[in-house]
């Protein structure tokens, strides 16, 4: 899939995508336990109009508990998503009927993934994205530093990111023994707490008033401070302080 050829979802999609959270919804709340334990927006509703989640990623749950956390403050989620998960010939047509957003690294078509995202929010949807760019390789589960996808794509858009740190993901499913673990979670249902953030105004944080800015070391510092604000909220949540404030960086990961 070429994600240039994004187009935004019709009703008949959006009944797909209530349906579809009140099934998962309802299987979620078997293996796991839900919590939102800090909310900073003015009401239960995330802002309407063009918006950015991010949030952190420590489990192959973490699509799915963004997209029923979204959905629990009013907006369907456009997620942006792996490339495999639109090549399975199952889940592909599903996901691409509920307008997400195919991220085809390492490809000639990987910079089209930014500029499907934007006209997404151009149609002033919500898309949710990860970062990190992958599951993080932390041992202790902490969020590796960022990727500059999300503020490059709020620079070029104006939509404001909103941070949304998840704790306790990683023992829904995790990267092995996937059926082994569901299962134990019928009977002992870990919690997955969940903090949403304040939205972040990447432009007024740069100073500039619209489009993107050339200036890569000020690309990376915007990266690197709406990380430190999700990492905040995920040390909140764990009642420690982080051992790396913007993300664990790569050289920490491989020491």
């Amino acid at each position: 899939m070429d994600p240039s050829t994004w187009q935004r979802p019709g009703l008949r999609a959006a009944l797909l995508y209530a349906v579809a959270a009140g099934l998962l919804g309802a299987i979620v709340s078997v293996v796991s336990r839900l919590e939102l334990t800090r909310r900073a927006l003015p009401d239960t509703r995330l802002p309407d109009g063009p918006l950015i989640v991010v949030a952190n990623h420590t489990s192959f749950a973490d699509g799915i508990l963004l997209a029923l956390v979204g959905r629990r403050h009013g907006r369907s989620l456009r997620l942006m998503a792996t490339g495999g998960v639109f090549r399975s010939g199952l889940v592909g047509p599903f996901v691409r009927r509920l307008g997400f957003i195919p991220v085809l690294r390492g490809t000639d078509a990987a910079a089209g993934s930014l500029d499907a995202a934007a006209l997404a929010l151009a149609a002033g949807e919500a898309v949710g994205l990860f970062p990190e760019g992958r599951i993080s390789r932390d041992p202790q589960h902490w969020p590796e530093r960022s990727k500059t996808g999300a503020v490059r794509l709020a620079l070029r858009t104006g939509a404001p990111i909103v941070p949304v740190a998840l704790v306790g993901a990683h023992q829904v499913v995790g990267t092995s023994g996937v059926v082994r673990r569901l299962l134990r979670n019928t009977v002992l249902r870990p919690r997955v707490r969940v903090a949403v953030g304040e939205p972040i105004d990447v432009r007024r944080l740069a100073g500039v008033a619209d489009g993107p800015i050339a200036d890569e070391a000020t690309v990376r510092w915007l990266a690197d401070e709406v990380m430190a604000t999700l990492v905040a909220q995920v040390a909140e949540l764990r009642g420690e302080p982080a051992p790396h404030p913007t993300g664990v960086p790569a050289e920490a990961l491989s020491a």
